[in-house]
């Protein structure tokens, strides 16, 4: 990877990601670099499909951008270029990207979610391929861990949804399972045209945050899966997602009123716990639980995917990256060029 390349991802970052960028101190340095190119990616394919609300314009154009950059030739911009180097050093599946951006669609679209197994569906897509890939670069191709990583990305995105509640009500956007709300008495279209809490929409979100709480706890067993150096960054994650869920309860599951947040202070302590933990992490028998429904197709995309890519022994794969090299060095001297 360019280092030119890597260090503009790092300052889209800082930017737009600065939870990210924060967090990324803690991974070690062979991880930090391929998990900055993904998540620049990953910022600069929400902010394009956010900003035209989902239109097919906007997804054929980044569907075409992802497609060069598996066939080796990624447009002359930093990030396709950091992610076509991600791809080839650590033989990313296809299938991972491109469902995080199916996924940013429906959230653009402003889908809505019958059921919890629909919700875990776009959760699966915005969350979930995040943990497949990280799990990836972190040289994890397992599919027990793969599976708990997917857990941890799914329990994640419920949490935000759980605390966001009010803020994405405000802006149009109800993600809370449809037959749920109905259960508790709540008419959509009504709370979206004035969001209000009510212990009845407490006890929806409180069977949410119940959820996510499940799976963090299956999470756990696939952290001790990961190489040492790589646990702490996780488990912190873990442990301060799961604080958020802990305290929308503390504020009486008002999520609609206020936003929770984890102050500075008890982050350090959640990050303290984390690298004491960290390294007595053992898998246990929740490792050998079978995926969620909704998340196993990116298991199966990442078994399906050999280590390496598939060119024929180890010169052939040289040959390879050393055409691609060339071929970014020239497209770098021909945009200097028109510049």
């Amino acid at each position: 990877m360019h280092q030119a390349d890597l260090a503009a991802c790092r300052a889209l970052l800082r930017e737009g990601s600065k939870s990210f960028h924060a967090a990324s101190r803690v991974l070690p340095p062979s991880v930090r670099a391929p998990a900055a190119a993904l998540y620049a990616f990953c910022r600069l394919a929400d902010d394009a499909i956010d900003g035209e609300r989902g239109s097919p314009a906007a997804l054929a154009e980044l569907s075409g951008r992802l497609a060069r950059v598996y066939e080796g030739r990624p447009d002359p911009n930093p990030c396709d270029r950091a992610l076509a180097a991600v791809v080839v050093t650590h033989a990313l599946p296809r299938a991972l990207p491109e469902a995080l951006l199916e996924g940013l669609v429906w959230d653009a679209e402003g889908r809505r979610y019958a059921d919890l197994a629909a919700l875990n569906a776009y959760a699966a897509r915005v969350a979930g391929t995040v943990g497949a890939m990280m799990t990836v670069v972190m040289g994890v191709r397992d599919p027990a861990a793969l599976a708990r990583a997917c857990d941890l990305g799914v329990a994640m995105q419920l949490t935000n949804i759980a605390r966001d509640v009010g803020e994405d009500a405000r802006m149009g956007r109800l993600y809370l399972p449809l037959d749920w709300l109905e259960e508790a008495g709540i008419d959509p279209d009504a709370f979206l045209a004035r969001p209000m809490f009510s212990p009845a929409l407490g006890a929806v979100i409180a069977r949410l945050l119940a959820t996510a709480e499940e799976l963090y706890d299956r999470a756990l067993a696939g952290i001790g899966a990961l190489p040492l150096a790589c646990r702490p960054g996780i488990m912190a994650a873990r442990l301060i997602y799961a604080e958020i869920g802990r305290e929308v309860a503390r504020r009486g599951l008002d999520s609609v009123s206020s936003r929770a947040v984890v102050g500075r202070r008890r982050k350090l302590a959640l990050l303290a716990r984390s690298l004491a933990a960290a390294p007595l992490a053992r898998s246990g028998a929740a490792l050998t639980v079978p995926p969620l429904a909704e998340t196993r197709f990116l298991v199966q995309a990442v078994a399906a995917t050999p280590p390496h890519r598939q060119v024929d022994g180890i010169g052939d794969r040289i040959t390879w990256v050393i055409g691609l090299i060339e071929r970014l060095q020239r497209e770098d001297r021909l945009s200097q060029g028109r510049a």
